[in-house]
């Protein structure tokens, strides 16, 4: 967060292209677009974007006064999922004797292109415009030249024929890109996987993401790439195995089988209403079981050879996570801080609607235990793996 003083030379600075300015945030979407354009840094300057809430295009203050809501709503905007990758920014406010303003500051983005709604939005000096393909092949070279996170890294084993493609051009194309810009998209399919992170135009290889997401067979590239479903007859890992097994295959194949076994698995218990009646409901949300299994597969190491594991004891449930805390994610801070290992992978989720909103997973979890009566669900934070039990009502 800058401090007074530095805002104050921000707000003065008529010249950057890296500030804008506006007097209500009643518009949103002219705030989303601002952000997705600083975050892409169209001029490579390496330097955070200011739009500022509270400040006319003179550079003098409108005398708002900003509120909890105020700064609530705009730091929503990173986590609704509209902007995709997530951008890093701040929302904060300061206040001064003409009034206050309201900051987000974008940081230039690990990942790009990033979009909002489908769109790639970039600055040219001081305006905002849609990107063309040649400003989106730009940021695609640049981004995959300094990639160091791993789903954006390319599959040097894999090659676009190992890619079910129709996955691509049937159920995903269509939902991560804007309709009127698919119309105007003539650029090759190679050029269109790239452009969602999902290929490496360098190297002519898929990206990791590109194989979890799309691949004939992920697991020949990535060992680890499967969830192994165990259901044990008892309290303990020693007890006897009911059922042992493994799904794998794309992502969305993945997560939709391992739900369906979870619904079919999860006991259920009478619960009685009124009269002599009685309904029955599952002893853990199914909610709260869907949302924490996402989570395992959006922040787990897929460079480990250990699959994510789910175990179905008599009295609860396991779900055991190969990678540790990423980034600025801490003992302390965990679950309130989140940092994602695999940005284009939660980014995929996002798109093909398995996730609602970003960061909330775990919070959202523990809320529905409560209600539903379960002990809270507990975390074992080890160095390679994270754990989580959840407890039966």
């Amino acid at each position: 967060m800058r401090s007074d003083k530095e805002v104050r030379a921000i707000i003065s600075d008529l010249e950057s292209d890296r500030i804008e300015r506006t007097v209500s945030a009643k518009d949103r979407n002219k705030i989303r677009q601002a952000v997705c354009a600083f975050a892409n840094d169209f001029s490579n300057s390496g330097v955070p974007g200011y739009f500022l809430v509270g400040v006319r295009d003179d550079g003098t203050l409108d005398g708002l006064e900003c509120t909890d809501d105020l700064l609530k709503d705009l730091a929503a905007i990173r986590s609704e999922g509209r902007i995709l990758p997530l951008p890093a920014m701040e929302v904060y406010c300061h206040s001064y004797s003409d009034g206050d303003v309201a900051v987000i500051e974008v940081s230039p983005a690990q990942v790009s292109p990033v979009r909002f709604d489908g769109r790639v939005w970039i600055r040219v000096g001081p305006t905002k415009a849609i990107a063309s393909p040649a400003d989106e092949r730009r940021l695609i070279e640049r981004a995959a030249s300094a990639a160091k996170i791993f789903d954006v890294q390319p599959a040097i084993d894999a090659a676009l024929d190992d890619l079910a493609l129709d996955l691509f051009t049937l159920s995903y194309r269509s939902i991560a890109i804007a309709d009127d810009v698919l119309e105007a998209n003539d650029r090759p399919l190679e050029q269109q996987l790239a452009a969602l992170g999902f290929f490496d135009r360098r190297t002519h290889n898929p990206t990791n993401a590109g194989v979890l997401l799309f691949g004939k067979d992920p697991r020949r590239t990535l060992p680890g790439a499967y969830v192994q479903l165990v259901r044990i007859d008892g309290t303990a890992l020693t007890d006897d195995i009911v059922t042992d097994n493994e799904v794998s295959g794309d992502l969305a194949t993945v997560v939709r089988e391992t739900e369906q076994f979870l619904d079919l698995h999860i006991p259920s218990r009478p619960v009685p209403t009124d009269g002599f009646r009685e309904h029955r409901t599952t002893v853990v949300p199914q909610f709260v079981l869907r949302e924490l299994f996402l989570n395992a597969v959006m922040h787990r190491d897929y460079q480990s050879t250990k699959p994510i594991r789910v175990y179905l004891f008599a009295d609860h449930i396991e779900i055991q996570n190969p990678g540790g805390l990423y980034g600025e994610a801490t003992r302390r801070n965990f679950p309130n801080v989140n940092a994602y290992r695999n940005p284009i992978i939660a980014d995929a989720l996002k798109t093909l609607g398995f996730v609602n909103r970003f960061g909330r997973g775990v919070l959202r979890a523990q809320e529905l235990l409560q209600e539903h009566g379960n002990p809270p669900a507990q975390f074992q934070l080890d160095t390679h793996t994270i754990t989580v039990e959840v407890r039966y009502a």
